[in-house]
This record gives C-alpha cells, sequence and structure tokens, in this order.
C-alpha cells in the first residue's frame, strides 16, 4: 500500500465550495481529509488531531492562516502548506518566516497541489524505517553529530543545544542535518533546493533561505551576522564545526 495516500491531512479553508472541491479530490485519492472553516478551530485541531500536513489559507475568520502557523510551529513538527488568493512576494516570505514549509496561491491548481503534498509527505515518509520510500545513500553512516554543545540525533530526530532541548520542524531538521552532515563544507545552494524541493533552484525560490534563518534563530546564530550556519555570498551555506 502506498503509506502517503493513507496520510490524514487537515484542509483550513473558509470558502465551503472550494474547501468542498478539495476534500472530494484529495479524498478521491485515498487521503484521510479533515475540514475546518475558522482559524481559532484550526489551533485546536492541528494540536488534537496532530495531522501528517495542513493545508492552511491564509485568509480566515476568527485567526489569518499566518497567525495560525506561527501560533502552532513550536510544537507541530509536520508539513504546512500555505494557500493563499494574494500572488505577492510579501505573502510568500511572510507565510515562510511564520513556519510554513510551502506556499501556493490561488486559483489552486489540482495536481500542483497533489505534487507538493506528495513531496513534503516523502520526505517525512524517508524516516520512517517502514517506508515503502527508503532513503538515498545517505552521506554519512553517522547517526548522532556532536559539535561542543550542540547534538543532533538522526535516529530520535532531536537536537539539544547546551543541554536544552531544541523544537524543530520535521522539515527544519532535515535541512539541519544535511548542513551538519557536511560541516566545514559549503553546500551549494542549488544543491539545497534539488534535494528538498526537487527541481532546480530558478534565483527566486525562498523557502530554503528562509527555512535556515528559522533554524539561525532557534540555534542562538545571529541573523545580522551568523557564525554557526554561514551564508557564502554567491555560493550556499557552510556549517562551522567549533562555534557550538
Amino acid at each position: 500500500m502506498d503509506t502517503l495516500h493513507t496520510a490524514h491531512l487537515l484542509l483550513v479553508e473558509d470558502d465551503v465550495e472550494l474547501a468542498t472541491w478539495i476534500e472530494e479530490y484529495l479524498s478521491a485519492r485515498g487521503f484521510n481529509v479533515t475540514t475546518c472553516h475558522r482559524g481559532d478551530e484550526a489551533v485546536t485541531l492541528i494540536k488534537n488531531l496532530n495531522p501528517d500536513c495542513v493545508l492552511l489559507d491564509g485568509m480566515l475568520p476568527g485567526m489569518d492562516g499566518f497567525e495560525v502557523c506561527k501560533t502552532v510551529r513550536p510544537d507541530f513538527i509536520n508539513p504546512i502548506i500555505m494557500i493563499t488568493a494574494r500572488d505577492e512576494e510579501i505573502d510568500e516570505i511572510l507565510g515562510l518566516e511564520m513556519g510554513a514549509d510551502d506556499y501556493i496561491t490561488k486559483p489552486v491548481r489540482a495536481r500542483v497541489l497533489l505534487t507538493r503534498i506528495k513531496g513534503l509527505l516523502r520526505q517525512q515518509e524517508r524516516f520512517n524505517p517502514a517506508s515503502e520510500f527508503p532513503l538515498s545513500p545517505p552521506a554519512t553512516s553517522v547517526h548522532l553529530l556532536q559539535f561542543n554543545g550542540l547534538s543532533i540525533n538522526e535516529l530520535t530526530r532531536s537536537v539539544h543545544l547546551d543541554g536544552e532541548s531544541i523544537k524543530l520542524s520535521s522539515n527544519e531538521f532535515d535541512v539541519l542535518w544535511f548542513l551538519a552532515s557536511r560541516a566545514g563544507e559549503v553546500v551549494q545552494r542549488d544543491d539545497l533546493v534539488s534535494h528538498f524541493r526537487g527541481f532546480e533552484y530558478d534565483g527566486f525560490d525562498r523557502s530554503i533561505d528562509l527555512r535556515i534563518s528559522r533554524i539561525r534563530k532557534k540555534l542562538n546564530d545571529s541573523p545580522q551576522e551568523p557564525f554557526r550556519i554561514k551564508t557564502i555570498w554567491g555560493k550556499g551555506y557552510l556549517f562551522a564545526k567549533d562555534v557550538w
């Protein structure tokens, strides 16, 4: 059985007609879909149901989608896809800064939505021992990385800094592990985008950059002059070894 298609999705959309269409489309492809129409209700459902993926409209009654994302992100590690009618870069950046893993605009194209959902769920599946979609050969066979006060455990997907547990979303952890397992090396932005997004970097996609920005904040790295996860201008990122 394709385990991706047994995933539980939470759809948060106040346009009832659109919500019905998306729910029927995804349900027909085997997904278990729960739908709600208010942002404040979504916060409760995310905490109680812990869905495998959340499809979150930007403009909602009760609480807008950006605030929902910001509210649940500290404790919810599974993917969040923002869906909004507004096609402005500032909204995309805001959604990703609030903790969304991906972003699409209305009108929703069914196959694009399905592809984005599958892509994020496949990232989750790679760390499931029973997965039908095994990992590509890893860059390292080590499952625990230690850098002085920073500990990263791939098996438990946990991060500790100076003895304190650091909560990362699943996709934030993936990026951190990818960089840390190549500590001291410059990781090309193109490679990050290709690995995590499934397409070549087009010079515009900001999702990886903003994911790294969130990781830096949680690991007490300087946002103005990062020294732990360094930006190598024109190339990519470098995870420093001896600054933890």
